[in-house]
């Protein structure tokens, strides 16, 4: 898919559904939501930026999320738990290669909502969308080597260690290794199964 296909696709992004969870555009009512886990430094401690320091700032980054939507530049979900409306992290494509077919997915959760199987749950659902409407060929997956939680979603889902980047990054203000995981769309289908809307 073109770039500009894409962009038409997330300038007003499908909700998504599993069985737990809704995927669906932010909005500026989740901004206590978000804030509720964007300020906590250990979710951010793998993360490229810095937990928010009040909910005036995770307010404003909804706003600047919504001229994101709005250009079709920007690739991701908020996750709500259904059973109570509650959004409890996001999720979604963090760029495209246009020209390999490919994309990077990422996630972020709520770490009252850790260890439930929750983060595998809505990235799969991304990743069928990428494979079964995007048609993607390759979705890929970045962490740093410290962070083992990402990791074993990343395992969880089928998806296959490619490497390490030893000192690729410069975040926070140290160097950081990152690894790579990847899943083929063939992979992928053998794995779950033809996709049955």
């Amino acid at each position: 898919m073109d770039r500009e296909s894409i962009m038409r696709v997330f300038r007003e992004p499908p909700e998504l559904e599993t069985e737990r969870l809704l995927l669906r555009k932010i909005v500026r009512r989740d901004t206590d939501d978000m804030f509720e886990y964007s300020c906590d430094p250990e979710v951010t401690r793998y993360l490229l930026w810095e937990p928010h320091p009040d909910r005036f700032h995770t307010g404003r980054y909804i706003s600047y999320l919504q001229s994101r939507y709005r250009s079709g530049d920007f690739y991701d979900w908020g996750v709500i738990w259904k059973q109570t409306g509650k959004m409890i992290g996001t999720c979604g494509f963090t760029r495209f290669n246009f020209d390999a077919d490919s994309g990077e997915v990422g996630y972020v959760l709520n770490p009252a909502f850790w260890g439930i199987g929750i983060a595998p749950e809505a990235v799969r659902r991304v990743m069928t969308f990428g494979f079964y409407d995007l048609g993607l060929h390759r979705i890929e997956a970045k962490y740093m080597t410290d962070n083992i939680r990402s990791r074993a979603v990343m395992d969880k889902l089928g998806m296959k260690f490619e490497g390490v980047g030893r000192d690729s990054m410069y975040v926070k203000g140290e160097y950081v290794s990152i690894g790579t995981c990847a899943i083929l769309r063939d992979e992928f289908v053998r794995r779950y199964g033809p996709y049955i809307p």
